[in-house]
């Protein structure tokens, strides 16, 4: 699977902060540290997550609900399974009021990683 690095994920926050406004800094580094490793834990030899959807829904539900960032991790969580999904060669399709959904829907409590995975593989464009 290819992954972002933390340099990379605080460089793209404040990009994204600049020109969706907000707040730029970090809460706390570890959270962030704790959310991008998080979709490699183990037990007994096996990854605990299977699928690159599975790692990069866990990537997205931990940078959202761990707060890592003083402000935007809703955006961030939503923008770096999106840029995961590019990297890995994994198109999705869209529109933007259901990423918002997305994003509110993990934050609450309403969505879980397994629910994360669903809504990847329903939007996952079809190849023929």
């Amino acid at each position: 699977m290819k992954m972002l690095e933390m340099k990379d994920i605080i460089l793209f926050h404040k990009k994204l902060i600049e020109k969706t406004g907000g707040s730029d800094g970090i809460r706390d580094y570890s959270l962030i540290d704790s959310a991008l490793n998080r979709a490699f834990a183990s037990f007994d030899g096996k990854d605990l997550y299977e699928s690159i959807e599975e790692k990069i829904s866990v990537i997205a539900t931990s940078m959202v609900k761990n707060h890592g960032f003083i402000d935007g991790n809703k955006r961030i969580g939503i923008a770096v399974m999106l840029l995961l999904l590019q990297l890995n060669e994994i198109v999705v399709q869209y529109i933007q009021t259901e990423l918002i959904e997305l994003g509110l829907n993990i934050a609450s409590g309403n969505y879980s990683e397994q629910d994360v995975t669903e809504w990847i593989e329903e939007h996952k464009e079809n190849k023929a």
